[in-house]
């Protein structure tokens, strides 16, 4: 048995785990376009900010690779599957067999297309190189440009601000963080950025990155300047699904995968932000591009490559973000589009405190709390076992709320609970 892992970051690292608490001597071979793999995406702003050093970014020893027996083809690009041979083809043209194939091969930034984006001085922030290429230049930025209000944009600026740099972002949309939270939510959340010297232009958008060899202006709306020696590109990410497409395997926006995160073709798995699966509160196909559900779908996908049995059970939509001080968590559907969905809001401006559920048939299927986020566990429980709540929905948001609520619900729920603390619950009620 060869198994073949396309991808070491999350999802490949916890596949190769996975493969080794069940088959300790069958080959195991990483392929990955980064040099340096091991890092968390995760920490990366963190990195850049300054707040840890390079050695808190690897989530792994330097020695994991030869201490779980796996061959690796580092900085080289996987080009081609052949699904008949069972056989991957690299950018240096050396061909790779395969029994099982793991594609992990996750997501790209997507760039800005405005005139001028191949300058000097203009990063996406996705990998650890982009991170090192921008400190080396931060002693000679006084201004930067982040373009795009989401999860990445507003973790670049506020690293950036917190290099003593002065940071505007631009954002298209009219709220910024759109893809993840609620108007009312994000507008609590900008005031709170800007009070902290970061300046947000919402509606706003750049057309042309100006500077004869290296950034020096930012045209926006094609009738302002900005100064600036440095723009980020936070415009979010795109799965990596071209060698998947290519070969014939069945794509969406990303890699379909069954409850066993298998793919159309049977020796083919599919596992992190390139995969397209179950997702609990939408109940269909998403992709959920998130930390912990790469670990996961690269555990179970990598269990499942050996010839257990494991189902997934899916992923939510999960957010956790801090910006000076000031917590939101969001999780599964925060901005319904269809009537079918119940929204409950509860607002304090001066507490800076925002709590929202959205409720389908009386189960809730998306929460965001800023501010205000220890029942977010709770929440998030009562998403997964799809509880029907309308008796305690009322109360769900206030101050009070706590577990003692949802005990008589966690008794009388028909599908049960799982997790163990819950089992117990119900045992001594």
């Amino acid at each position: 048995m060869q198994y073949v892992i396309i991808g070491s970051s999350a999802a490949g690292i916890n596949a190769i785990e996975a493969i080794r608490s069940k088959d300790k001597k069958s080959k195991i071979v990483v392929l990955s376009d980064e040099k340096t793999p091991l890092y968390s995406r995760c920490l990366i702003s963190y990195f850049l900010a300054g707040t840890i050093d390079e050695k808190k970014i690897w989530y792994r020893s330097e020695n994991f690779f030869k201490e779980n027996k796996v061959d690796t083809v580092l900085g080289v690009r996987a080009e081609k599957i052949d699904t008949d041979k069972k056989e991957i083809t690299l950018a240096n043209k050396e061909k790779i067999k395969f029994d099982k194939l793991l594609i992990a091969t996750g997501a790209s930034a997507k760039m800005e297309s405005v005139k001028g984006v191949d300058k000097k001085g203009v990063f996406p922030l996705r990998t650890i190189e982009h991170a090192l290429e921008m400190q080396s230049m931060l002693g000679r930025v006084k201004q930067v440009a982040v373009l795009g209000g989401g999860l990445v944009g507003l973790r670049a600026a506020y690293a950036l601000k917190n290099r003593g740099k002065e940071v505007t972002v631009f954002v298209r949309s009219p709220q910024i963080l759109s893809q993840i939270i609620d108007k009312g939510s994000a507008d609590i959340m900008q005031a709170h950025i800007e009070e902290k010297g970061i300046k947000i232009k919402t509606g706003s958008a750049a057309t042309e990155i100006k500077g004869s060899d290296s950034v020096k202006n930012l045209i926006i709306d094609n009738r302002s300047e900005y100064p600036c020696e440095l723009v980020i590109i936070g415009k979010g990410v795109s799965p990596n699904i071209a060698i998947a497409k290519d070969a014939g395997i069945k794509t969406n926006w990303g890699i379909l995968a069954d409850g066993f995160l298998k793919t159309d073709n049977k020796d083919i798995f599919a596992a992190g932000d390139v995969a397209e699966a179950h997702d609990i509160a939408l109940e269909e196909n998403s992709i959920n591009a998130i930390w912990p559900a790469a670990c996961e779908q690269g555990r179970i996908a990598g269990l499942n490559m050996t010839g257990e049995k494991e189902s997934y059970e899916g992923s939510l939509a999960m957010n956790s973000l801090e910006f000076f001080g000031l917590p939101v968590i969001s999780i599964g559907i925060t901005k319904p589009k269809k009537d079918i969905y119940e929204e409950l809001i509860k607002k304090d401006e001066n507490r800076k405190i925002y709590k929202k559920i959205v409720l389908r048939n009386g189960i809730i299927v998306g929460a965001i709390t800023l501010n205000a986020v220890e029942t977010i566990g709770i929440l998030g429980t009562l998403i997964k076992n799809k509880v029907d709540v309308s008796a305690i929905k009322d109360t769900i948001l206030e101050d009070h709320f706590n577990y003692g609520k949802i005990v008589n619900i966690v008794k009388n729920s028909k599908q049960g609970f799982k997790q163990k603390e819950f089992k117990e619950t119900t045992m001594t009620l």
